[in-house]
């Protein structure tokens, strides 16, 4: 405050990885940045829509910095390899075709991956008295790769999301390619199967009722076997799940009748469908009128079995795809057969 009014220039305060302040933290800035006492600059890897509060978002400019091209990271390492002061351009180090090329994938779009593990190539060729650095030496220096895949991060959701949307869309290679992505990673194997248990109940449902079975059944497998084997069952039920003819029918019908839930709230149980285990309950008309499916021919019987404010709700209307066509169709004979009995228990 005494440099602005001094000299009139507001503070510049750099916070880096400023997801890791909480939010009573960030608040503390909020005061100072409406003044313009100071200009605010954060720096975080993690999508600031989930890690900085919606005041001090809304009074920022979001600038995204994209990963390098495999160009960029290319040029960056040349210039490393030759630059003499800030450089390695001193040890006159020789970067193989297939040693560089294998660095610039390695990096992932990240100059200072691919830095640091140039930096640990150099020392490796030092000790080994050569200044050729190739593929073997490259390999040694990166170890083993860390795939970019935050597991409390947004790459955990978009690679989560990429797998859910390769399934939804039919297309079992990208399926195993994003599964294979989170479990090179180090994802729990259980999470991943969850998902997919999940994904056949809503997306798959009816259309290919063993769809649930067969993620239950890789859950089950995966936490039988464990890993690496127990990734096997889970590339069958993903390319399983992937090629089956989808239908999230099921669940329209849970988000439709939980909105009627929620709107008209508790409706009384219609009288014939109550239980009436005591001459009481019978007495006030418990159980009367109810017809039993089974004493009618195909076990069809008109009715009702709504609350009477939703009598002529449907929540279930089942695709034309799989299973669920002849589903469909059952229940199109039902209904009619039901129009024509004519019988209706009283209220």
């Amino acid at each position: 405050r005494d440099e602005l009014a001094r000299s009139g220039r507001p503070t510049v305060l750099f916070v880096d990885e400023i997801h890791r302040f909480n939010k009573a933290q960030q608040d503390a800035f909020l005061p100072h940045v409406e003044a313009g006492t100071v200009t605010l600059v954060g720096a975080t890897t993690e999508n600031p829509s989930f890690e900085v509060i919606p005041p001090l978002l809304s009074r920022t400019r979001v600038l995204v910095l994209e990963p390098l091209t495999e160009e960029e990271v290319g040029a960056v390492v040349d210039r490393a390899l030759a630059d003499p002061e800030r450089g390695l351009g001193s040890a006159q180090l020789t970067l193989a075709p297939e040693a560089r090329a294998f660095l610039v994938a390695h990096a992932q779009g990240d100059a200072r991956v691919a830095l640091n593990t140039l930096e640990l190539a150099a020392r490796l060729a030092r000790t080994r008295r050569t200044r050729t650095l190739d593929l073997g030496l490259l390999e040694e220096a990166a170890q083993q790769r860390a795939l970019r895949y935050d597991k409390a991060g947004e790459e955990h959701y978009n690679v989560i999301s990429a797998f859910i949307k390769s399934l939804r869309g039919g297309d079992p290679d990208a399926a195993v390619y994003w599964m294979m992505r989170m479990l090179e990673a180090g994802e729990d194997p259980l999470f991943v199967a969850r998902r997919m248990v999940i994904f056949a109940a809503e997306d798959v449902g009816n259309a290919e009722p063993q769809a649930l079975q067969v993620a239950v059944a890789a859950k089950d497998a995966v936490h039988f076997v464990g890993l690496p084997e127990g990734r096997i069952p889970l590339a069958q039920a993903a390319i399983f799940l992937a090629t089956c003819p989808k239908s999230n029918a099921a669940y329209r019908a849970m988000l439709a009748a939980s909105e009627d839930v929620r709107q008209a709230g508790p409706l009384p149980v219609p009288l014939h469908l109550r239980n009436a285990p005591t001459p009481l309950m019978k007495g006030l008309g418990y159980g009367a009128g109810y017809l039993y499916p089974h004493d009618y021919e195909d076990a069809v019987v008109e009715q009702d079995y709504l609350p009477e404010r939703l009598r002529a709700r449907r929540y279930y209307e089942p695709s034309d795809r799989g299973r669920e066509r002849e589903i469909g169709e059952h229940l199109r004979a039902w209904r009619a057969r039901r129009a024509r009995t004519g019988k209706t228990p009283p209220r």
